[in-house]
């Protein structure tokens, strides 16, 4: 039976953590086994209380002080024994209902890399200029690396772990996603999107991207184009 690590990344996320974990265990995979993996990112609210229920259940790794999504999603990977790394943000935008179409595609050995893009499937109204930068980021995307994808800030990403293994990143915090579709990308890798369901929070419910993490991404994507 094949194995996927989920990597949760958590940084103060006390209102929405309990039940982003419970409909993470819920989630029915007859053809997977699962592995959990919840990185504590120096959360300075009741996270650690409240992860600590689940410590029989799931993988909770700590960092002692708040580094970044990008750091603890690498922090994860280096745990994860599965073939597939799916990652899961913490609060409740994305759904892991969504879980058995993104592993599907696997079935296909020539599937390495799925995104689930919130612009193929449902999803409510998103914040017009969050939603710009968005598809500016993922336009810069397709630019520079010649491809087509619709959604390149997605927050589910899915790689089989032999494709991780030979890539390096060095992003600590949201510049995780830019340059882990560049090398992704200049490996020659194709990504192949499926459509997912999308609950966006805004910046009063907790939102933590802002429109200097879009001009982040697009240095990040235009800097490794050239560099390794």
């Amino acid at each position: 039976m094949k194995k996927v690590s989920v990597i949760i990344p958590v940084y103060n996320e006390e209102k929405y953590i309990d039940t982003t974990l419970s409909r993470v265990w819920n989630i029915k995979l007859p053809s997977w086994k699962k592995e959990i993996i919840v990185v504590d990112d120096g959360s300075t609210d009741s996270t650690k209380r409240i992860l600590k229920k689940w410590e029989k259940k799931v993988r909770i790794l700590c960092h002692k002080i708040n580094s970044g999504k990008g750091s603890a999603v690498t922090s994860g990977i280096q745990k994860a024994t599965g073939d597939v790394i799916l990652i899961q943000d913490a609060d409740l935008e994305y759904d892991p209902s969504d879980y058995p179409v993104l592993l599907k595609a696997f079935d296909n050995p020539s599937i390495h890399v799925v995104y689930g893009s919130r612009f193929l499937g449902a999803h409510l109204t998103t914040m017009f200029v969050y939603e710009v930068g968005n598809k500016f980021v993922t336009f810069v995307a397709n630019l520079l690396y010649n491809t087509n994808i619709s959604d390149m800030e997605t927050g589910y990403k899915v790689f089989r772990k032999n494709v991780l293994d030979d890539i390096r990143i060095h992003a600590r915090r949201f510049d995780f996603e830019p340059e882990v579709t560049a090398k992704v990308l200049k490996k020659k890798f194709q990504i192949y999107e499926v459509p997912i369901s999308y609950f966006g929070r805004s910046f009063s419910e907790g939102k933590k991207l802002t429109w200097k993490d879009g001009i982040v991404a697009f240095y990040t994507l235009l800097k490794y184009r050239f560099i390794n």
